[in-house]
């Protein structure tokens, strides 16, 4: 049957079926006494039309009133709905050519009685129906198009039919989700054809409504006011948070995108109806959850701390935004949008601020006591974990730094990030971002490094924090987002931390042995004695000295103790070889050649765990037996 015919008849709808077509003027004249065509199709229409719609109505057979007729029998629904749509076309009909007709009064009387009927089919299946049209079900029956296309009603084919030949795959829940659909479809088409469309939208929109605001409530998204979340703690705002976060992708995937699915299929005869259903419907509880993050970000504090769940907020509606824009996509609805795009911008923002909240604090820290053996700072292990953790963010954060405003390059040298910036081929916002956060960072720890007196110690913390800052870089994101060649810089600038470390710490052990040849053969006892001393002297003040130290990071510890014992075993192994029997004989000679080169060398094995008190002596207090006698040293 087709379709574009069915208006109400105010619509004067063209009639296309030759039922109604009227005779021909050549074979019937027109007098008083021969019935009119429209009397006679009139006729022949009530006549078909009466006891089909008097047997459903529920004002005067108690079988009408308790039995449905989409669920008794859905072949003679069909019929029903037919003869409804017949008997429209012949109304108009007849009010072209007799509006005074008592016919029409008769056919009014039993269309009344028809809407009535469809009106209480339309709630019944609405109502009984919620589990299957439940938006889940729907949403993942099909796409809107294919939902309008595929259980379009056939006058010419049973809707049993049309469900049977649907694929087999179907499950049982979306073979009952189907029928309601095209049951709510025929009886929509027919009430808004016959005139009836604003009691029907008036049910339709009643329990639909309130699927979608029982959804957003399961869903633990609260109505809060601007005022309410401003006067709540973070705790308490940050659960919410979680709530929301949780219904996010329930609510537009499922929820909204399942009603407007159904709204576009029950609705598919009329664009202006379906738009103005589904924006009412579902005003009210996507409002509420689009405006939910833009009144966090403008009423909570910028503390640093909170920019995680922030984020999450933001990927939470740009990670759906392709289906928002979609599901949303009428201009009744497009404040909708406009809430979710606002809630976008005030997000950024918040983060934006929390970064610069950041920077400041780092720049605030005023702690001027020097770390304990110097080690890693409490800021830099506290920072890194916050900037690691931001990384996780990369693709949020790229979106969101885009629009910030570029740092100052002149603040910002080259050679320090290790990657291009230049006009031809910036780099990408939240690379610099970061690098800038980093170089904030160790300048601030370069300050609190001039808080150690000894300077070596100085350059230890340096090239400790600077370690662990590298380390974290290289096992998170900030891996990715900094690039090796930014590793490669910083790596070489630990090493000349630790280089600086061991020619102020250890300097002065080599150069007690530098004042004599170490294989010159004509040196005197004398002589040998004098640097053996100052080598005994200079290398237990150093060793008691750094014992204390800490080098957290096994690599850093092993590349600095390599690199020293190397430097002082290889000299002093050359002395002691060449002039150890010079001391034989000689008076005290054990406490004079007090270590043999291994002995260095397990002294230094034990350094940088922070276990030697600068005070005690007993490492030194007494030459083992073996030092009693002056022994080979293996080459």
């Amino acid at each position: 049957m087709p379709r574009k015919g069915m208006r109400s008849v105010c619509f004067s709808p063209k009639i296309s079926s030759s039922f109604f077509s009227p005779p021909s003027p050549l074979r019937i004249g027109f007098s008083p006494s021969h019935p009119s065509i429209s009397d006679s199709v009139m006729d022949r229409t009530l006549e078909i039309a009466e006891p089909v719609i008097v047997k459903w109505d529920p004002e005067t057979t108690t079988f009408a009133r308790v039995t449905s007729l989409f669920y008794e029998n859905r072949r003679e629904a069909r019929e029903f709905i037919k003869t409804v749509n017949n008997l429209q076309k012949a109304m108009h009909f007849i009010v072209k050519e007799n509006s005074g007709s008592e016919k029409l009064v008769r056919a009014q009387n039993l269309m009344q009685i028809a809407m009535k009927r469809l009106q209480k089919e339309f709630y019944q299946i609405l109502s009984m129906n919620r589990a299957h049209l439940d938006p889940e079900s729907v949403s993942t029956r099909s796409s809107r198009t294919s939902t309008g296309s595929s259980t379009s009603y056939n006058e010419d084919e049973d809707d049993d039919d049309v469900i049977r030949a649907a694929d087999d795959s179907i499950t049982e829940v979306e073979d009952a989700s189907l029928s309601a659909m095209a049951d709510l479809k025929l009886i929509a088409e027919c009430m808004i054809s016959s005139g009836y469309a604003k009691e029907c939208l008036k049910i339709y929109k009643i329990i639909r409504k309130s699927i979608v605001d029982e959804g957003i409530y399961k869903l633990g998204v609260e109505k809060l006011t601007s005022s309410q979340i401003h006067k709540m703690d973070w705790e308490s705002v940050e659960l919410r948070i979680k709530n929301w976060l949780n219904a996010v992708r329930t609510a537009v995937k499922t929820l909204f995108n399942g009603e407007r699915i159904l709204s576009d299929h029950v609705f598919a005869s009329s664009d202006s109806i379906r738009e103005s259903c589904f924006a009412e419907i579902t005003k009210e509880g996507a409002t509420l959850l689009f405006v939910f993050p833009e009144n966090v970000a403008k009423h909570s504090k910028k503390w640093p701390a909170k920019v995680f769940r922030v984020l999450d907020m933001y990927a939470g509606i740009s990670n759906y935004w392709p289906e928002i824009d979609s599901i949303f996509s009428f201009e009744s609805t497009i404040l909708i949008k406009s809430h979710a795009l606002t809630s976008l911008v005030k997000l950024g923002e918040f983060v934006r601020a929390a970064l610069h909240d950041f920077e400041s604090a780092i720049q605030k820290d005023s702690t001027k006591s020097p770390v304990a053996g110097a080690g890693n700072h409490n800021l830099t292990i506290d920072a890194m974990e916050y900037l690691s953790n931001l990384a996780d963010y990369s693709s949020i954060l790229s979106d969101i730094l885009a629009d910030s405003p570029p740092q100052t390059k002149k603040l910002m040298p080259e050679s320090y990030f290790g990657f291009s910036d230049t006009e031809e081929s910036p780099a990408p916002a939240i690379s610099l971002k970061m690098a800038w956060l980093i170089l904030v960072l160790v300048c601030k720890l370069d300050t609190k490094a001039k808080y150690y007196k000894d300077v070596s110690l100085a350059y230890l913390f340096l090239a400790n924090n600077l370690q662990y800052v590298v380390v974290k870089v290289q096992t998170s994101n900030l891996r990715y987002i900094l690039g090796d060649e930014w590793l490669t810089k910083h790596k070489s600038k630990i090493k000349q931390f630790a280089a600086n470390y061991e020619r102020l710490g250890w300097g002065h052990v080599l150069d007690s042995l530098s004042s004599v040849n170490p294989t010159a053969e004509d040196a005197t006892p004398e002589k040998v004695k004098e640097v053996f001393k100052k080598f005994n002297a200079s290398f237990e003040q150093a060793y008691r000295k750094q014992g204390v130290c800490v080098v957290p990071d096994n690599k850093l510890r092993d590349y600095i103790k390599v690199s020293i014992a190397r430097k002082i075993i290889r000299l002093y192994r050359e002395f002691y070889n060449a002039h150890r029997q010079k001391m034989v004989g000689e008076r005290n000679s054990a406490v004079v050649v007090r270590y043999a080169p291994e002995d260095v060398g397990h002294h230094l094995s034990d350094l940088f765990f922070g276990n030697i008190e600068s005070g005690s002596s007993s490492s030194f207090s007494s030459p083992s037996p073996s030092h009693s006698q002056p022994r080979r040293s293996a080459d």
